[in-house]
């Protein structure tokens, strides 16, 4: 344990939804979910507005929707949390070598390898820099904890939340901890506080009582006194830069099981491209394609395949996932696919079979193409869409309709940028509007009108430009209602300007004060523990 609070925890708050509202100047101040909207979907971020109708992360999405039927539903925009994260990230990295990111929106920081002073109040200045820095940068708020330890870093910014700063001061860790219940442990999950339960421990403080040897025999060696330490007080976890990554994998729950072969071979082709997209985006490669099945009775499987050598080439992880694949029955329908990769490595070496077979799929899309052209000679019916053979590899048909997502960006010819409202029976509901707008207009489209088309996420924050200077770079923001007139300058994230207009059926505005930087949420809170 360290003699000063040189530790810090930065969690930033409600991440998916805050980002969402600071993109959106209509849902400020209003209920935001953010995650899977099907049958199936899991809420992965609410906004402190929805949580106060009892909603949380990890909560189904029917029941979400039960608790607050008027909230905004949006699925992820996992590049624009990307993007705010590495600005987040490049903020941490100022402060020291030392980062060790949990997440995308978490991270632990040694402030003493930054060369900062080991004093209480040296620690709480570079804390509250951060907090302006980074609302300054995302106009987003972030809770930061700052202690001798990782554990008691981390529970200080829970207690921050939202938009606070809490300090655990040395000597006052075992009356803040002594309350709390087990969970508050890192490492005890609900298995284990069950069995401390059968045993009558419920709070930290009974853990430490009940002794090393209890716990041991309880829990076990390993797990046992790791606990009894962390219950003391004692935490002597570093800080750890750069961890080692041991796989990467995505998955999707699909709203109705999937019974058709080809479209389980397609699904499969398509997670395992975004596999590798987020394999080369860590820079990584990887020996092993996992496939992960779980299927209509909940059951779960997983097949895996290694390769001669790392890859991060998308037609060798294609290719040994449909071979995965293939030696699974999915007739009876599957819930959940997903494709990943283990065995990281910081090299390739291409894999033979996954060549040749990227090779004969090329051939025989050229034979099929020759086959169908005009004048091509006859060997019977040359085939027509209807009868062409389905390739799980290749995309989808482009004349097929487009699918616009809740929440996603989107840019018109003539009305410029906005986001997706909502869409169905052929229509697309937009509302055109900016980070840095006042509440934009709604209007509705043909899902396939040709001046519809999708787009990248704007900035949260409007760049600066230097008096003079070319606005290269900058998106064309349309005229009208949410153009120029309406939008400039910005209103203070939290604060949108203007009454809010009719197209957008939500609950009543809830506004809470505005925080220094943007986001919405209560006041900022400074205290020291305890």
């Amino acid at each position: 344990m360290r003699g000063a609070p040189t530790i810090l925890h930065l969690d930033m708050d409600a991440f998916y939804a805050a980002a969402e509202q600071a993109a959106k100047p209509s849902l400020r101040g209003k209920p935001v979910i953010v995650g899977g909207l099907g049958p199936r979907g899991v809420v992965s971020t609410a906004s402190y507005e929805a949580r106060v109708f009892g909603v949380h992360s990890a909560m189904a999405m029917a029941q979400a929707r039960r608790l607050c039927p008027n909230a905004a539903y949006l699925t992820p925009r996992f590049s624009l949390y990307r993007q705010v994260s590495d600005v987040v990230m490049g903020l941490l990295a100022r402060l020291s070598p030392l980062v060790e990111p949990l997440s995308l929106d978490e991270a632990f920081v040694d402030l003493e390898a930054g060369g900062v002073e080991p004093r209480l109040e040296a620690a709480r200045a570079v804390g509250e820099r951060l907090r302006r820095d980074i609302a300054a940068a995302t106009g987003l708020s972030g809770s930061v904890g700052l202690a001798g330890s990782k554990m008691l870093a981390k529970i200080a910014s829970e207690q921050a939340k939202p938009d606070g700063l809490v300090v655990i001061e040395p000597g006052t860790e075992m009356a803040l901890l002594g309350p709390m219940s087990v969970r508050a442990i890192p490492g005890v999950g609900p298995a284990t506080a069950e069995a401390l339960r059968r045993a009558g421990i419920h709070t930290v403080a009974e853990s430490a009582e009940a002794g090393e040897a209890e716990l041991v025999r309880l829990l076990g060696k390993a797990h046992g006194a790791s606990l009894f330490a962390l219950a003391s007080g004692r935490d002597e976890r570093p800080v750890v830069a750069d961890r080692d990554t041991k796989s990467v994998s995505v998955e999707d729950t699909f709203d109705e099981d999937l019974t058709d072969r080809s479209r389980v071979q397609f699904e499969v082709a398509r997670l395992a491209d975004r596999c590798v997209e987020r394999l080369r985006e860590a820079g990584r490669s990887g020996r092993t394609v996992v496939v992960k099945v779980r299927r209509y009775d909940f059951s779960t499987l997983t097949r895996s395949e290694t390769l001669r050598g790392p890859t991060d080439d998308p037609s060798v992880v294609r290719e040994a996932a449909r071979r995965l694949i293939d030696g699974v029955e999915t007739s009876e329908g599957v819930r959940l696919l997903g494709v990943g990769v283990t065995g990281l490595a910081d090299y390739t070496q291409e894999d033979l079979f996954a060549q040749a077979a990227m090779e004969r799929e090329a051939l025989e899309e050229a034979q099929r193409a020759q086959e169908e052209a005009p004048g091509a000679p006859e060997h019977g019916q040359a085939p027509g869409p209807e009868s062409a053979p389905f390739s799980p590899i290749s995309e989808p048909s482009a004349e097929l309709p487009r699918h616009w997502l809740p929440g996603h960006d989107v840019v018109h010819a003539e009305h410029g940028p906005g986001w997706v409202q909502g869409s169905g029976v052929g229509r697309v509901t937009v509302r055109f509007e900016q980070p840095w707008s006042a509440p934009g207009r709604v209007r509705t489209f043909a899902v396939d009108d040709p001046a519809l088309t999708p787009a990248e996420p704007l900035p949260l924050v409007r760049p600066q430009i230097p008096p003079g200077a070319p606005a290269a770079g900058l998106p064309v923001v349309a005229s009208g209602p949410s153009g120029p007139a309406a939008g400039w300058p910005p209103a203070p994230v939290g604060q949108p300007s203007g009454a809010e207009p009719s197209g957008l059926s939500s609950a009543p505005a809830m506004r809470p004060k505005p925080v220094s930087g943007g986001g919405v949420g209560p006041p900022r809170r400074e205290v020291s523990s305890p």
